[in-house]
């Protein structure tokens, strides 16, 4: 008994599908389960799969071709079955719609001796529409497919559907070796509206990621002295010291050298600013907030400190000045307080860069042969193309790293 096999449906928004390539050609021996086809949609490119088993008798529709809905592609049959009338009467019949010709009574057909139902939507007797999974599991599971309801496309069962079953309503008799999952939870969600502030930091990341052209530069940068100096550093500070604050002091020292990554895209000119604003990113419930440290090239450590402390502390209660938040030149983003390792991050307009610092993680390293513990930190700079080139980046890198990897060279620049 012959088989047709149209163009099914594959996604809601499906008007033609294209034979992207044909896996089985005609003469090929073909089982329930075996793909037959790529078939690219509007949304992808998706697998058609066998339901019947037979031979490939016929191949309708040649490869990167585009075919409608419910077109005869191929036909599956006995071998040397004669299917020429076959394909004539399909030719002469109008198409219908999938979900009527597949719940047809097959002895309604034109020919007694001839099924054309639906590849993807095999008929087992009586007429229930169930994928190959489906009636796997309800074997398995001891339920009847005449007793459940389909929500697959055109009625059919499909697995979830099982699984939906079995969670309401157990099996009289369950199969050795079958576990029934429980009812564990349920979907449920929350829409919250957008605020101000993410709005704002949508459209302003956006634009920066879609119109500079970014590239990104990582470094790692042996903390070891830092990690020693510290704790002698925070016996004299009248404040607490952070790493933080030293990465930001660094920085800053490092721009002064290489000015050219303090830099600005504005359009019909480039802005070299000649002062130092930097801007530190703080994460928030409500979303990331960038206070900017002024001409912190001129500040110490300790006055560093001082001063994202209370940044920090207006961002946690949300009473920032509009000066507290403009005018950055150049922005770092600390994520290594969170245990991350590495990150790359979009350019904080007006800025031309910005830079991602990981985690002071202590690790293998190797130092003449031997493999000892060290503390390694990786900084990740991006950049607007259109200001900043590959070499200067660099170049403020290898700066930057010198400074933290001898802090020293702190005091007498």
């Amino acid at each position: 008994m012959a088989e047709v096999i149209k163009m099914p449906k594959m996604s809601d928004t499906m008007e033609e599908g294209v034979i992207a390539a044909w896996l089985k050609r005609e003469g090929d021996t073909v089982k329930a389960g075996d793909i037959l086809a790529e078939v690219e949609t509007d949304k992808a490119t998706m697998e058609l799969e066998a339901y019947e088993e037979g031979t490939l008798l016929h191949i309708g529709a040649k490869e990167k071709e585009a075919v409608p809905i419910d077109a005869v592609i191929a036909v599956i049959g006995e071998p040397g079955e004669d299917i020429s009338a076959l394909l004539q009467e399909v030719q002469k019949s109008p198409q219908q719609p999938k979900e009527q010709f597949t719940a047809a009574d097959p002895a309604a057909s034109t020919d007694a001796n001839v099924s054309t139902s639906e590849p993807i939507q095999a008929i087992p007797a009586p007429n229930i529409l169930a994928s190959p999974l489906a009636k796997k599991m309800a074997k398995e599971q001891g339920y009847e497919l005449t007793d459940i309801q389909g929500t697959g496309e055109g009625g059919r069962i499909i697995k979830r559907d099982i699984e939906k079953i079995a969670i309401s309503k157990p099996p009289e008799h369950v199969p050795p070796n079958v576990v029934i999952p429980p009812n564990v939870g349920e979907e449920r969600y929350e829409d919250v509206a957008i605020s101000t502030m993410r709005k704002t930091i949508a459209k302003r990341l956006s634009a920066s990621k879609s119109n500079a052209p970014h590239f990104y530069l990582t470094i790692s940068i042996a903390m070891d002295q830092v990690v020693a100096a510290r704790p002698s550093i925070n016996e004299y500070a009248p404040v607490k010291v952070s790493f933080n604050d030293i990465i930001i002091k660094a920085a800053s020292m490092a721009i002064r050298q290489h000015p050219a990554v303090n830099t600005a895209w504005m359009q019909d000119k480039i802005r070299y600013n000649q002062h130092i604003h930097m801007g530190v990113a703080v994460a928030l419930e409500a979303g990331l907030v960038v206070p900017v440290i002024r001409f912190a090239d001129n500040k110490s450590l300790a006055t560093i400190a001082a001063e994202t402390k209370m940044l920090r502390q207006k961002a946690l209660e949300q009473r920032f000045s509009p000066q507290d938040l403009e005018g950055n030149t150049f922005t770092i983003s600390n994520l290594g307080m969170l245990g991350v390792e590495s990150f790359t991050a979009i350019v904080n307009p007006p800025a031309a860069c910005i830079l991602a610092v990981g985690e002071v993680k202590q690790v293998p390293i190797v130092k003449d042969g031997i493999v000892i513990p060290g503390h390694v930190m990786k900084a990740t700079l991006s950049c607007d193309h259109r200001v900043v080139d590959g070499a200067v980046g660099a170049v403020f890198l290898h700066t930057f790293k010198q400074l933290l990897e001898d802090p020293r060279k702190m005091l007498v620049h």
